[in-house]
Formats: structure tokens, C-alpha cells, sequence
């Protein structure tokens, strides 16, 4: 049998959020900057950024509103697909602002994260193991 293809990648922290699923580098990014804790310089480079995610990339929250609930989804997360390579590459500067303030996180590849809850062309969003 051959290696398996794999089709999607997620950057995650390394401890588990209250919710029970390891947070991506997005929601411990956008932790840091609610609790004042990013520099001037961190701050706008997350600003940036998150603009320019968010004019670039579908948010599946617009198009299933419960994608992300804990009660009906607990523990849902997203992945990119692999094929998301202008998405993907701008994730660094996130690794390097949660590495300043000691956050650790890891990359994680999979041909098969799980059951798909939501889809586009960039990403999916699955149930999490929670």
C-alpha cells in the first residue's frame, strides 16, 4: 500500500481549551490580543491579518451559524486544505507572535480529520473529539 495522500493541516496549541479541543493558532491569537497582552507591533500585525483572512476566507460561522456551537458541535474544528497555500503560508507570523508569549503549538496533517461538518474551498470544519 502506498503513503497515504494528505489532504489537510491544522496549527493547534498543545493544551486543551475549556471547551476540551486543542485551539487553533487563530482563537489563542485572538485570546492574546482581548487580553491586551500583544505589543503595538504584535497587535497590528494581528489586525492585519485577521482582515486580511477575513476578506479572503469564507468564515463557516456566516454560513452555518452552529457550526461552531459547543452544544451541538463540542469541540468542532478547522482545517486547511492543503491545496490552501496562500492561507496557509501567512500562518508563520501567528507561530512566531504565540511563540513570544510562550505559546506552544504544533502542525498536524491528516487525510482524514473526521466527520466533515461544514466545507469550502479552503477548509473544512469537523467534530471534534472532545
Amino acid at each position: 500500500m502506498g503513503a497515504e495522500r494528505v489532504a489537510y493541516v491544522r496549527f493547534e496549541g498543545v493544551v486543551r481549551h475549556e471547551r476540551g479541543h486543542f485551539p487553533g493558532v487563530f482563537v489563542l491569537a485572538n485570546e492574546l490580543a482581548a487580553q491586551g497582552r500583544l505589543t503595538e507591533e504584535q497587535y497590528r500585525f494581528w489586525r492585519a491579518n485577521n482582515d486580511w483572512y477575513d476578506a479572503r476566507y469564507p468564515n463557516p460561522t456566516h454560513v452555518d451559524p452552529s457550526v461552531y456551537d459547543p452544544r451541538e458541535h463540542p469541540g468542532a474544528v478547522a482545517w486547511f486544505k492543503t491545496s490552501a497555500h496562500e492561507l496557509i503560508a501567512r500562518v508563520d507570523g501567528y507561530l512566531e507572535l504565540l511563540a513570544a508569549h510562550g505559546v506552544v503549538c504544533r502542525r498536524r496533517e491528516s487525510s482524514d480529520p473526521g466527520r466533515v461538518l461544514y466545507e469550502d474551498e479552503y477548509q473544512v470544519v469537523v467534530a471534534g473529539d472532545a
